[in-house]
Order: C-alpha cells, then sequence, then structure tokens
C-alpha cells in the first residue's frame, strides 16, 4: 500500500478533478435552466433545417442509385456512374462462388449505407479499368477466407472512409455477425 502522505495527495487530486467535472455538469445544467423559449425555438429550428438537409441528400443519393446494388453494364458507362456519387464501392466480379458471397455482402451494405453508391462490374469484359484501378483480389483482407462477415466488410469499408461508420455496424450486431451461408433470405445463391 502506498505510504499515507501519497495516499492522501491522490485523493486529494480525486476530489478537486470530481468537484471540477461537478461544477462543469452544474453549469451547463444552470445554462440549460436559463434557455427561454426564443432560445428553444431556435435550436429546434436549426434541427429541422439539419434535417431537411439530410432528407435532401438522401433523396439525391437515391436519385443517383444509392441504396441498391446495381451492375454498371459496360466500361463506357464506369465513369459516368462513379462521378456522379461522392462515395462508390465497385465490385469487379466474375461469374464464381466467391463474388456471389461478396454480392450478398454488398447488398446488404447497399441498403444501410444510402451515403454511399454500391455497384458491380463485370472484370473480364472491364480489364482496361481492372488494370488501371489495381484491382485487388481476393479476401486477404477479410480473413482470407469467404466465411468473413458482412460487418467485417462493414468495418474494412470504414477503414478506407467510403461509409459512415461509428464504432458499430448499422444493424445490431446479431443480425450482421451471421455470415451470409447462413442467411435467411429466399434468393440464397447457395442453390446455383
Amino acid at each position: 500500500m502506498a505510504n499515507p502522505n501519497v495516499q492522501d495527495i491522490i485523493e486529494q487530486q480525486v476530489l478537486t478533478v470530481a468537484k471540477a467535472v461537478e461544477d462543469k455538469i452544474d453549469d451547463e445544467i444552470a445554462a440549460l435552466d436559463r434557455l427561454d423559449l426564443e432560445d428553444i425555438e431556435a435550436l429546434r429550428e436549426r434541427r429541422l433545417q439539419q434535417m431537411k438537409k439530410m432528407a435532401e441528400k438522401r433523396s439525391r443519393w437515391i436519385s443517383l442509385g444509392h441504396g441498391e446494388y446495381t451492375e454498371i453494364p459496360s466500361e463506357k458507362d464506369f465513369f459516368s456512374a462513379v462521378k456522379a456519387s461522392d462515395r462508390v464501392v465497385c465490385h469487379f466480379y466474375r461469374d464464381n462462388w466467391p463474388c456471389k458471397v461478396m454480392d450478398k455482402h454488398m447488398s446488404i451494405l447497399a441498403k444501410q449505407h444510402v451515403e454511399t453508391r454500391f455497384a458491380k462490374i463485370h472484370a473480364e469484359k472491364s480489364p482496361f479499368l481492372a488494370e488501371k484501378l489495381k484491382i485487388l483480389v481476393g479476401f486477404d483482407e477479410l480473413g482470407g477466407t469467404d466465411e468473413f462477415n458482412t460487418e467485417d466488410l462493414e468495418e474494412r469499408l470504414a477503414k478506407a472512409q467510403v461509409i459512415f461508420f461509428e464504432g458499430e455496424s448499422s444493424k445490431s450486431s446479431a443480425q450482421t455477425r451471421r455470415s451470409v451461408r447462413q442467411s435467411e433470405s429466399h434468393d440464397s445463391s447457395d442453390s446455383d
């Protein structure tokens, strides 16, 4: 145990910090108590404007194809689709099982992250783009297997700053921790 003088000093410092926090909270409560109807109305109006701006953004995003996982038909269509949005995640796919797994994850995330456009383009029909954009192949950053969860991909996309992410999945963890192989959806590609 620390010697009595050190313990007294620590206790005094803890009390000083606690008092400072308490004073700050008291000041914030007092400031809230001083709000009159005009202040409350101004806060309400500011929040309404923020909500309207977000609704306008959301409408614009949806008009650009956000909220859905869509296919870009050709290389020449790629640039017009991508330039229209600030954030785009594009899956360069092939007709194989790993790409079908990625498609399922991307479909889920497209609905959850309307701020980002989710699309796919056939890799073999777009060799110029695949080469110039240095497309990554495989699931190395997702554990090296197709058994990753949607939440794992969501966190990876957040690290790349292409989706808004607050540290928790957009859905409850019980829903997103399920791999796509365990999906309850009836449109499963498992039978393809």
